[in-house]
């Protein structure tokens, strides 16, 4: 059968014609505008700026919370285990929320929830409320922290450089300033509560400010149900530990370094917030001048002489606690700690073997319980023998980090 080239034509033409009035018809939508790396490094930092200044303004306020209770060493040390218990609890989803539904939907929803339950600390009139609330507080910091640091390595990539010790820069920072309003509010008699609400008003004004910002996306999805812990179980897990006996060291200084400067250095009333205060600079100095370090030194040898610092720093505290040497020594203290755990967490991003965000779920939840658990083992240990020897067993675990990554093949 044979085709008139005239009707072809004809034909060809008003398919043409149609197909042109049927997109014509499509709505196109425009794509969602991305912020530029600079924004998002901004929006990341005040993020990890606003979880810091919340976990500062509890810890500022712990020697009068502990007043107001009636709280022996031994008795606080029992209810901040409260807090590693929400760790505990919330660890097993943390991960997988923040893969599944991205980091950035799970911050924008904790962060908030943080604060919120900060502010409930301020309410406690009984140990077994202050108990409950610190364990609220646990479980939200848990999904907040791993969801901040899962933006912060999706926020290094943008540039293609580290970068993430400036974010934990911020955050150091954030708990030098949240020392310094603790110290404010103290002197002007504004109770915990009040002074908690302050710090809700400015982190809901951050969010709101910020979240549109922060970098989109979701997980990869290729992680293995029932084989993530498989073959990365030994990388990852000396990382966290090293990242744990880091961020003991934290919590010690954190929630403890009021009272060791008020009962065993004998620092007057206005000089208990020093010892903090010098840690904090110190460690926010350390981190904004890592990234520098590391690329000289190697993370390797960084680490290990950081640890060897840290050492050294607690002894001088232990063995010589005057105000003047007390606070040298929590200045090495801070300088030792800048910056291990955000090159734990560089580290574990580059594994390899399993998503990112999920290699930083796993490394993180692991070392921000030693940042939690720490405080209650110097309880405990400060109600069995003197607070003296808690510090000193915290200053054992420099050394003990000194010597695990110098047996580690993974990090150079």
């Amino acid at each position: 059968m044979r085709h008139n080239p005239v009707h072809i034509k004809k034909q060809v033409l008003e398919d043409t014609k149609a197909n042109y009035e049927s997109l014509n018809q499509i709505e196109v939508k425009p794509l969602p505008a991305q912020s530029s790396p600079n924004r998002i490094r901004l929006a990341v930092s005040l993020f990890y700026f606003g979880q810091g200044i919340a976990f500062a303004s509890w810890a500022s306020r712990i020697p009068d919370i502990k007043h107001s209770l009636n709280l022996s060493d031994g008795e606080l040390g029992s209810i901040l285990l409260a807090l590693p218990l929400g760790q505990l609890v919330t660890m097993p989803i943390s991960g997988g929320l923040v893969t599944k539904y991205g980091s950035k939907a799970i911050l924008t929803i904790t962060a908030p929830l943080y604060v919120l339950a900060l502010s409930n600390l301020g309410l406690a009139t009984a140990s077994w409320h202050l108990a409950a609330f610190l364990f609220l507080f646990g479980v939200i910091g848990n999904m907040c922290n791993i969801a901040v640091n899962t933006q912060g390595s999706e926020a290094e990539k943008l540039f293609g450089r580290p970068i993430m010790t400036s974010f934990h820069g911020a955050w150091s920072i954030a708990g030098f300033t949240g020392a310094l309003v603790g110290l404010l509010m103290v002197n002007l008699h504004i109770v915990p509560y009040h002074h908690f609400w302050i710090i809700v008003a400015l982190i809901f004004i951050n969010v709101f400010l910020n979240y549109k910002h922060l970098v989109p996306g979701k997980g990869t999805g290729t992680e293995r149900k029932g084989k993530l812990f498989i073959k990365p179980e030994g990388i990852l897990l000396q990382l966290g530990i090293i990242g744990f006996c880091s961020m003991a060291t934290e919590g010690a200084m954190f929630d403890w370094s009021g009272v060791y400067f008020k009962e065993i250095v004998k620092a007057p009333s206005s000089l208990v917030i020093l010892g903090y205060a010098s840690f904090m600079v110190m460690m926010a100095t350390g981190r904004f001048v890592g990234d520098k370090i590391i690329a000289k030194l190697g993370r390797k040898k960084t680490i290990q002489i950081s640890g060897l610092i840290i050492s050294t720093g607690m002894f001088i505290s232990v063995f010589l606690p005057y105000v003047v040497t007390a606070t040298i020594g929590f200045m090495l203290v801070g300088v030792g700690v800048s910056s291990i755990v955000p090159t734990v967490y560089s580290v574990a991003g580059k594994n390899g073997k399993i998503s990112a965000g999920m290699a930083i779920a796993i490394v993180s939840s692991v070392s921000y319980l030693g940042f939690l658990m720490g405080p209650p083992l110097i309880g405990y240990i400060s109600a069995l023998s003197s607070l003296r020897y808690s510090y000193a067993v915290i200053g054992c675990f420099g050394l003990f980090v000194s010597f695990l990554v110098s047996k580690m093949k993974a990090i150079e």
